[in-house]
């Protein structure tokens, strides 16, 4: 109970409040800085446009000089990495979690958890989801409208449902 009266309810209200602010560079900006403190782990000049849902915050970590666009949606369910300078575009969906069955229904088996890395210097194309067990590599990019449930090598494009390697 104490993780989301110190990290989830705070932090819904300043995205909430600042939603009816335009995105512009500054309140880009300023929203970034009020959010901040309510990660496991944020750098500086984060940047997150308006309507972006984080759920579990306190288990996303995020590096410096990251770019959040508007609309995107981030699970911290298992453990969610961002590292420096990775930029997203809008409506990305980031889910380190997967549902499994229980007596024929997935809405009560138990989540199977797992991690998301994204390496410095990425870009996230919008519409873009990225899965359970995924890996992007250093200064790589997913191409918009892909999904991505595998490893991105460093430097690579990858693109499509589900992601494949485009080029270096």
């Amino acid at each position: 109970m104490w993780r989301i009266i110190r990290y989830d309810y705070p932090l819904h209200f300043i995205l909430a409040l600042t939603n009816w602010l335009p995105d512009n560079v500054f309140f880009i900006r300023l929203r970034g800085k009020m959010a901040r403190p309510f990660f496991k782990k944020c750098g500086k000049n984060l940047g997150i446009g308006r309507n972006v849902t984080f759920y579990n915050p306190s288990k996303i970590e995020i590096g410096k000089s990251v770019y959040i666009a508007y609309g995107c949606w981030f699970l911290g369910a298992g453990r969610l990495v961002i590292d420096d300078e990775v930029m997203f575009g809008p409506y990305v969906v980031t889910t380190p979690s997967n549902h499994t069955k229980l007596k024929q229904s997935y809405r009560y088996g138990v989540p199977k958890k797992g991690e998301i890395y994204i390496g410095k210097g990425s870009w996230v194309g919008a519409h873009s989801t990225i899965v359970l067990g995924a890996r992007m590599g250093v200064g790589s990019l997913l191409a918009a409208n892909s999904v991505l449930n595998s490893n991105v090598e460093d430097g690579a494009i990858y693109g499509g449902v589900p992601a494949r390697f485009i080029k270096k």
